[in-house]
């Protein structure tokens, strides 16, 4: 199986299955002297972990994040950092009444058509599970971030056709704390609240639904990003498109902007001072991406989750011998995966962000 890696600077191979031992994840290209805080890693992964409310799956997982390389006294060395995830609490038997056939909408089909195998426990290596890897990584790239002073912020901001207001995104940290007070992961508290409460139908009812994330990233200078074929957002397209049960990305204005005029959609531009160096934009439809390029701004996307394919509810389906089959629903699973994506999400910008910014200094090096 190939693909297992993501980055080209600042690269990350990761490994494991749902029910196999462990999880981890090789993150190589951090440069040295970088604070690598484990509490801060675990923290990270606290936010993605099942078993943490009502709204999510009770499987139960510590995701106790164990680095074992790359990392002396605090500091990153510049060598391959290794960080290892034991998984704790698997219950393969649950997964033994469909080991032969295949579930609508899942890799099962898939998989074994493209290797003639498949591990039927929880999905194996196409479980979400996997995702718990890049959460590491992205805080170890956050950190490094952090010495630029970029931030980056994500939220639900919709749960099927419940959808939050636009969020003054000035203060990130104020909007964090808001995130997090409640277990719908949305900035918003009213709109969070129902979100709970519809989700919470939806999960007794033995469905599911999907939703919708907004993330922005501020403080990126401008210069990141690789015309023609390595777009900044381009990049940022494929790292939430990797991302498990995400089936549509948009920056900036997205689809909205599709419906306006270049007079209306064009960001003009204004010079604080005469300065180049303090150059903004009126607007932001661009969503702080030109050309493929970094111009300064807030780079804002959205990430839209279809709904999780298992329901606990009976489902036609064909085994593995083409015979016709029901798939029945059991097992732990999250009834809307937004509210544990949120961290995912913003990993995942973290490491297409660390990986163009080397890129950038290669090339202000070079050039001196």
């Amino acid at each position: 199986m190939a693909g297992n890696s993501f980055g080209d600077l600042f690269r990350i191979s990761t490994f494991g299955e749902s029910h196999g031992k462990a999880i981890g994840v090789i993150i190589d290209g951090c440069p040295s002297n970088i604070t690598i805080d484990e509490e801060f890693i675990q923290s990270e992964l606290d936010k993605r972990k099942p078993g943490q409310s009502r709204i999510t799956t009770q499987r139960k997982e510590s995701d106790t994040a164990q680095i074992l390389s790359g990392v002396f006294e605090g500091k990153s060395t510049g060598t391959p950092i290794a960080v290892v995830i034991p998984n704790e609490d698997q219950r393969s038997k649950d997964y033994t009444h469909i080991k032969d056939i295949f579930r609508p909408s899942h890799a099962d089909f898939t998989y074994q058509m493209k290797y003639g195998i498949r591990d039927y426990r929880g999905g194996g290596r196409s479980s979400a599970r996997e995702t718990a890897a890049r959460v590491a990584a992205g805080a170890v790239a956050k950190s490094f971030l952090k010495q630029f002073g970029i931030q980056i912020f994500a939220h639900v901001s919709g749960v099927g056709t419940i959808e939050a207001p636009n969020l003054d995104t000035k203060d990130l940290n104020a909007l964090l704390d808001l995130r997090e007070s409640n277990i719908a992961r949305c900035a918003d508290p009213a709109t969070a609240n129902e979100m709970v409460e519809f989700i919470d139908s939806i999960r007794k009812a033995g469905d599911t639904v999907g939703g919708r994330i907004s993330a922005v990233i501020r403080h990126v200078p401008v210069g990141l990003g690789e015309p023609v074929f390595d777009k900044l957002h381009a990049d940022l397209a494929k790292a939430m498109m990797s991302i498990n049960a995400v089936h549509g990305f948009e920056y900036g204005s997205g689809f909205a902007g599709s419906e306006l005029r270049g007079s209306e959609h064009n960001d003009i531009f204004v010079a604080d001072d005469h300065d180049l160096n303090q150059v903004h934009t009126h607007t932001n439809f661009s969503g702080g991406i030109q050309g493929g390029i970094s111009n300064g701004m807030d780079i804002t996307f959205k990430v839209a989750f279809k709904p999780v394919a298992t329901i606990m509810r009976d489902q036609e389906t064909v085994d593995i011998h083409g015979n016709p089959a029901i798939a029945s629903g059991k097992g732990r699973h999250d009834p809307c995966v937004v509210s544990r994506a949120v961290i995912i999400v913003e990993a995942m910008a973290a490491l297409v962000i660390a990986d163009h910014l080397l890129k950038h200094q290669s090339y202000k090096h070079a050039a001196r």
